[in-house]
């Protein structure tokens, strides 16, 4: 598993960045495709808190932590993504009809996350959409008071989706073809 560890207001040591690597490390036992990692380790108001990014064969899993200790984050933070894992590897056996062979194999952790992921779409609501900029989008969000917003950006005329972070900023998803 290929592990970027960056910080900030933190000092990364050997033995830290030895701790991100082997936590993160564990994943890779779910999987058969290599796993890119990146790990952002920062100290805000006496909180250590880590993100990770990790792609797995075009999908994304995100997890972030904050506790006292970063290594207790940190072992938050890998208990998160392997749960994100196990979710993945349930889609795709589900997915692609895996017998009872293949589904013995899977632990009892995964067949519990398969009872979770029964859930389907009860709901669906069609909207016009228009080219508008951030900042519009962002007015609109707020108006609405929704934590995300989905728009046509007018500078790029690709389909985006603003949301509101947990620290009260705004985030942008933009699409990469």
């Amino acid at each position: 598993m290929q592990v970027a560890v960056r910080g900030k207001n933190i000092e990364i040591t050997k033995a830290l960045r030895e701790y991100v690597e082997k936590k993160l490390g564990k994943i890779e036992k779910f999987v058969d495709h290599p796993i890119k990692a990146q790990a952002n380790l920062y100290v805000e108001r006496g909180r250590h808190i880590i993100e990770v990014t990790a792609e797995l064969n075009g999908w994304i899993l995100r997890g972030e932590e904050a506790t006292n200790d970063m290594y207790a984050s940190i072992d938050l933070v890998a208990d998160k993504l392997e749960k994100q894992v196990q979710r993945y590897r349930a889609r795709l056996r589900r997915r692609t009809g895996a017998g009872p062979a293949q589904a013995a194999v899977a632990s009892a952790g995964e067949e519990d996350l398969d009872a979770e992921l029964d859930g389907k779409v009860v709901k669906t609501k069609r909207f016009p959409v228009k080219p508008v900029t951030v900042d519009e989008a962002i007015l609109q969000m707020d108006l609405l008071s929704h934590d995300f917003f989905v728009f046509v950006n007018s500078d790029t005329g690709k389909v985006n989706v603003l949301y509101r972070r947990h620290d009260g900023d705004y985030g942008l998803l933009e699409p990469e073809y």
